[in-house]
């Protein structure tokens, strides 16, 4: 995991999923506008109810989508904000635990759908806006990538990862 992992006293997200809870932390320092944004997200809560759409053994779970709680699943990872994000690519690489921003092939695409790394992927590096870090739950993570899935990397109807809700904490400072 990265070195400039969050420390106590700042602000982590928690998505409350139906395999349990996933903790990550913020890199502000990094990538400001995606960090509020997922932040603003979070509070409006406009993740509760979606679905991790995209599951790849082997490299990462994306979800973030508001069409992922439709049962029409031609719609997801089709959908987002009414707004896009401008790419903030930085040196954080692309390793087991990172959040990041998914988009299009646009850089400046990005809006709400993100993906968690499962696995090291460098090609990623640089080309995609890293702007946080799984702190706790990376086996809720590994229990999502290894979900059965069908041709499109969709976790199967009867076996969904679904964010049922996420919230915003203070990470207690240990002592």
């Amino acid at each position: 995991m990265s070195d400039t992992a969050p420390v106590g006293g700042e602000e982590v997200a928690i998505l409350h999923t139906n395999l349990g809870d996933i903790v990550v932390g913020f890199f502000p320092d990094k990538a400001p506008k995606h960090v509020a944004a997922f932040k603003k997200l979070v509070t409006e809560g406009f993740y509760d109810g979606t679905k991790f759409h995209r599951v790849i053994p082997g490299f990462m779970i994306q979800g973030g989508d508001p069409n992922s709680k439709s049962d029409d699943r031609s719609l997801h990872g089709t959908g987002g904000p009414s707004y896009r994000l401008p790419a903030e690519f930085n040196d954080i690489p692309h390793e087991r635990g990172i959040l990041s921003a998914a988009r299009t092939s646009d850089p400046n695409s990005a809006g709400s759908q993100f993906f968690l790394m499962v696995k090291k992927s460098p090609h990623l590096d640089r080309q995609y806006s890293v702007f946080g870090q799984v702190l706790d739950g990376m086996d809720v993570v590994d229990k999502i990538v290894a979900l059965p899935r069908d041709s499109r990397d969709n976790p199967l109807k009867e076996n969904p990862a679904i964010i049922e809700s996420a919230t915003l904490e203070t990470r207690v400072i240990e002592s």
